[in-house]
């Protein structure tokens, strides 16, 4: 083939060289991912046949890009008058399928040059009888220097489809100079009026005030109660009976027997932990990452990159999961390494096993092909798995030694009867809340970028709801865990951990209404896909969370407790 001197990935063409036009999908307008093969529908193929293979990357074949060549001659800077291409021979099956396809609004992607066009594939009238097919695709391609930069479509010759009858396809290309910058040529893309609408900028000054008030409260709680009974503590030598019989071994300090002592199932508990901190460095490095390099110009490179990223912060997992669990006295840390390192892969690998039959079912492109299955598969066990067990050998060497500030009594104390809003079940519930209050308009924005048509592209926004998500967490899982152990509960590990993580139960009931109140989907595909990952997203989210509020918790129960004089 002719394509020697130059090639797609460096953008560069001479003059007259070849510039492909690959066929991406076809797929019905409001359900993004339910997305088929373009050649799947019965449209020709141009003449032209001698083309170089497409090699698709990691995270194209998760994300279904199935490039195909269109056949069509396009050469750079070389006009092309209306020409047909090829002619469909519209039997009764052919017309029954563009009919299926134009009632459910079906449109097809294209690439040239990476840049992407979309078109429709055809209209019906008024009435709903004739059905109308668009034949002649009018291309306008501007080019600045020897760059594409800009790429215009124009559907054209509306054709109405009556069996057995030839239709002839045919398409134009005009060249035209433009003077866009090839660093620029995605802007026309993005959609700033939708992103950097007041709203957005209003939720997030919201969210700001919400943190201010939140530290005040925690830092209030920690000054005037731990003055109060640190001051109380110091004078006790000084106090009569009297003072002393007025309940000053009252809340907290009663526990400081039991507070150190292990959480129940330790082993679930560390696993949980490990994997809620490798998220959380996934997300903060994806998104420093997003906001240095465009990520939205390359096909499917924000998955790949988040793939890349997770398997190099195994550590991270292994080392903060088994830490953990030498400090609780575990004693199966091989197993608890499996199953952190195989919390979140299952998790997603499971979810997407059980979509791909339905994609099988469908014949969409979104299948996921056998080899990519084996590939992922493999960076589970050949990387993400010895990077975990580095990572806890590390953990239960540096930091696997108990060093609790307070001795643990043999015997547990009983825990004594509270009232019903002190229960670690309604803290629980209730500590979901503010946390969901300080990112639900972010996640507005990121399901509409990623369920609709918007590229997302505003990561700083994102970094700061992450930052300021992550103070609310850490605020209201102390508040919680203060009010429990005041009521001489001393089982916060999990109560600070699910207090957090309870954000997932309502970003998953948030999910719900956005289906149903902000997109059009339908059929058991789309469905289910969506349903699916949205559970995946939302679990992610509040493992990340129950961690960012246990290690914060965590903190400051040491604190607290390392003040107090034990007899």
């Amino acid at each position: 083939p002719p394509r020697a001197r130059s090639d797609e990935h460096e953008h560069t063409y001479q003059d007259k060289e070849e510039v492909v036009l690959w066929m991406n999908t076809v797929g019905p307008y409001h359900n993004r991912q339910e997305t088929y093969k373009y050649f799947s529908l019965p449209f020709c193929v141009g003449s032209k046949k001698s083309i170089s293979h497409y090699h698709e990357t990691l995270g194209e074949a998760l994300q279904g890009v199935e490039l195909e060549f269109s056949g069509l001659d396009i050469k750079f800077k070389d006009d092309v008058m209306p020409a047909t291409y090829c002619e469909i021979d519209l039997d009764k099956e052919k017309r029954d399928a563009f009919v299926y396809a134009i009632k459910n609004h079906y449109w097809y992607q294209m690439y040239i040059d990476d840049l992407p066009i979309w078109g429709i594939v055809g209209e019906a009238d008024e009435n709903g009888e004739d059905y109308y097919l668009w034949t002649y695709k009018k291309l306008e391609i501007g080019f600045n220097g020897n760059r594409i930069v800009d790429v215009n479509l124009t559907s054209e010759g509306k054709v109405k489809l009556v069996p057995n009858t030839k239709i002839q396809m045919s398409y134009s290309v005009k060249w035209k100079k433009s003077d866009v910058k090839f660093e620029d040529r995605f802007d026309k893309y993005l959609d700033p009026s939708f992103f950097q609408h007041r709203i957005h900028w209003f939720s997030i000054f919201n969210s700001f005030m919400m943190v201010i008030f939140l530290v005040g409260l925690v830092s209030m709680i920690l000054m005037r109660t731990l003055r109060k009974d640190y001051a109380r503590y110091s004078k006790e030598e000084e106090m009569d009976d009297m003072d002393r019989d007025l309940g000053d071994e009252y809340g907290w300090k009663q526990v400081h027997g039991d507070v150190f002592r292990p959480s129940s199932h330790p082993l679930i508990f560390s696993s949980l932990i490990g994997s809620g901190c490798q998220i959380f460095a996934v997300s903060l490095i994806v998104i420093i990452v997003a906001m240095i390099e465009d990520l939205y110009t390359e096909r499917g490179s924000m998955l790949s990159t988040a793939i890349f990223v997770y398997a190099a912060t195994s550590p991270v997992n292994g080392y903060f999961g088994g830490s953990l669990y030498a400090r609780q006295g575990g004693r199966r840390w091989i197993k608890q390494m499996f199953i952190g390192a195989f919390l979140i892969p299952a998790m997603v690998c499971g979810t997407a096993f059980f979509i791909n039959f339905i994609a099988i079912y469908y014949h969409a492109s979104r299948a996921i092909p056998f080899g990519t299955m084996v590939a992922v598969c493999c960076i589970c066990f050949f990387v993400i798995l010895p990077l975990n067990l580095v990572g806890t050998i590390l953990g239960r060497n540096l930091s696997g030694q108990p060093n609790f500030p307070c001795r643990v009594n043999a015997v547990p104390r009983p825990i004594p009867e509270k009232k019903w809003f002190m229960e670690p079940a309604v803290i629980v519930c209730l500590g979901g809340i503010l946390p969901f209050g300080s990112i639900f308009i972010e996640m507005y924005f990121i399901f509409t970028s990623f369920w609709a048509y918007k590229i997302y592209y505003v990561y700083g926004f994102m970094m700061l709801v992450l930052v300021i998500l992550c103070i609310v967490t850490v605020c209201v899982t102390i508040v919680c865990t203060y009010f429990l152990l005041n009521a001489e509960d001393y089982r916060w590990q999990w109560t600070s951990f699910l207090s957090a993580a309870s954000t997932a139960i309502y970003v998953y009931m948030y999910s719900f209404y956005y289906y149903f109140f902000k997109t059009k989907m339908y059929g058991l595909f789309q469905t289910s896909f969506y349903f699916g990952y949205m559970a995946v997203f939302s679990t992610a989210l509040g493992i990340m969370c129950g961690a960012i509020g246990y290690m914060g918790t965590s903190a400051f129960v040491r604190k607290i407790y390392t003040n107090v004089k034990i007899d």
